[in-house]
């Protein structure tokens, strides 16, 4: 392939042609990608792990459209749509349940008989810059429950959208299942002046010779095709290809219409407020801390901070705070561009902290931020490929779990991970078995050094239009945060739920959170490496 090629939208999967020179069909295509060395048949599982995946699986399972073709008139219509606040005067006091009744229809504006639509809702007050995530409760006929727990008084708004219709997230799961290959990558080869860029990715269609770089130590899968002159081992660099075009049917193309049917607001046909009364006479300190790490919601906005219902958060408003907090500690953040976002801040807003030139290209490191007079070493590192970064070296192309086994760790070593969105575009066992190898990696540290710090930062929402809910919708995110919270739960680490940080806000839903947002993902990371002595 020449570079010029690779950017042309024609390459990877949407030509494969077989031996007889007769493209694929669609149905071919699912098959091939499931050749034997894709990786995804190649996982040689235990019992353990057979089980925990199934259940997996079967946790997220989606509710599924009657089976036949459904019209897009005959699809969810979030203008037609509406919701009602249930019992709407009555005597609400913080702590109390509030439920909201969502009934869907169609563009006819008949109501739905089946579920599956995809909602995101939360309760705010836009005066005291507070808002809370709500639970959503699918009853598989059109209606949908959604349940918010009221946290502080006053004036208290409701808020519900569609992000999809379910004949949308039908298309979501077709892709990917059938089109793992709809985001493509590349590496460069070189030798002395000559170079060649072939095309990369977890899974390859068969027929023609690749390099095998599956990782030793994890048996991460990962193939380039061949260079035509070069040796596979003079691969010099990793990078993003390219979005494939073209993906959808005239018709499914409907289901993905910015102002029709993506994140598109559902409207109350009465009140869409209730008012809120304080609490009477208790110590406002212990009601709003529920100890149960699955608590729904986690957390809170009140005056634009965070209120973990987890946990103390301590707000480290002033740089010195944080200096103190991190003073002697190495700290290892780990994953893709929203996690380089801490970085980011923390060299920012912290002066003493400086950031060490490694010559990495932009965005997409390794970084390195030094503070020789306290003794902090603050370190950003991308995870392994997947990863759709413009350009990383071969070199610095590591896994997070093969990076863990050679830290030491102990009670001045801090480490943050995220992954997930570089993953939406595969079906979800690649997902699974890329945090598997993390989990045993985080287990084996906190083993051997359990006073070590480890924090998660979930997945969070972000902005979505036509083409970017094909590669990247919140739902693929909404879908792999579930897992990584059940395979992460019961272990020593600490979650800092972006999620809810980033649906809560009043802000417009954004890939990289706003700073504010950031910030208290901070306060929350940081609370969790110095609790406050009480």
């Amino acid at each position: 392939f020449s570079p010029q090629h690779l950017d042309d939208d024609t390459v990877s999967g949407s030509n494969w042609i077989t031996e007889n020179n007769v493209p694929h069909s669609l149905s071919q295509t699912a098959k091939t990608t499931r050749k034997p060395y894709c990786g995804y048949t190649q996982q040689t599982l235990s019992k353990r792990e057979q089980a925990e995946e199934e259940s997996l699986l079967a946790a997220i399972q989606w509710p599924k459209p009657p089976d036949g073709k459904i019209v897009f008139a005959q699809s969810t219509d979030p203008t037609h749509s509406d919701f009602v606040i249930v019992k709407p005067s009555r005597f609400f006091k913080v702590g109390d349940q509030l439920e909201v009744l969502v009934r869907m229809k169609d563009f006819h504006g008949k109501p739905k008989q089946y579920g599956g639509d995809y909602l995101q809702a939360r309760i705010h007050s836009p005066g005291l810059k507070a808002g809370a995530a709500g639970r959503i409760v699918d009853c598989h006929n059109g209606l949908y429950k959604v349940f918010f727990t009221l946290l502080w008084p006053g004036e208290v708004k409701v808020s519900v959208s569609l992000v999809h219709p379910s004949e949308g997230i039908q298309v979501l799961l077709r892709l990917r299942e059938e089109r793992p290959d709809r985001v493509y990558f590349k590496s460069s080869f070189k030798s002395g002046r000559y170079s060649e860029t072939t095309e990369c990715n977890v899974c390859l269609p068969g027929g023609l010779p690749v390099c095998n770089f599956t990782d030793l130590y994890t048996g991460e899968p990962w193939f380039c095709y061949k260079p035509r002159k070069l040796s596979c081992a003079s691969r010099i660099s990793h990078a993003k290809g390219g979005y494939l075009k073209g993906l959808l049917t005239q018709e499914e193309s409907l289901f993905f219409q910015s102002d029709v049917n993506i994140k598109r607001p559902i409207l109350s046909s009465g009140p869409d407020s209730v008012i809120v009364k304080p609490k009477a006479f208790t110590d406002s300190s212990s009601m709003d801390r529920a100890e149960d790490p699955t608590a729904s919601p986690s957390g809170y906005y009140y005056e634009d901070q965070w209120r973990s219902r987890t946990h103390w958060i301590h707000n480290f408003n002033k740089s010195d705070d944080i200096t103190e907090c991190l003073q002697g500690k190495v700290i290892h953040l780990f994953g893709d561009s929203t996690i380089r976002q801490w970085f980011e801040y923390l060299t920012a807003f912290v002066p003493d902290l400086v950031e060490f030139n490694l010559g990495s290209p932009k965005n997409v490191g390794p970084f390195m931020s030094v503070d020789l007079k306290h003794n902090i070493l603050l370190k950003f590192r991308c995870h392994g490929p997947p990863i759709r970064f413009s350009t990383v070296f071969s070199s610095e192309l590591r896994y997070i779990a093969n990076e863990l086994n050679s830290i030491v760790g102990g009670r001045n070593t801090v480490i943050a991970i995220t992954i997930w969105s570089h993953f939406s575009t595969f079906p979800v066992e690649v997902y699974i078995r890329r945090l598997r190898n993390i989990r045993r990696a985080v287990l084996q540290l906190l083993d051997r050094s359990p006073k070590t710090s480890i924090v998660i930062r979930t997945a969070n929402v972000q902005e979505l239009g036509p083409e970017v809910s094909l590669f990247n919708s919140d739902w693929y995110s909404f879908q792999l945060d579930s897992v990584m919270r059940k395979m992460f739960s019961g272990i020593a680490v600490h979650f800092v739920d972006a999620w809810e940080m980033s649906v809560a806000h009043y802000l417009p839903h954004n890939l990289h959170p706003n700073e504010i947002i950031v910030k208290n993902q901070i306060d929350a990371f940081l609370s969790y490496v110095c609790p406050l002595q009480t």
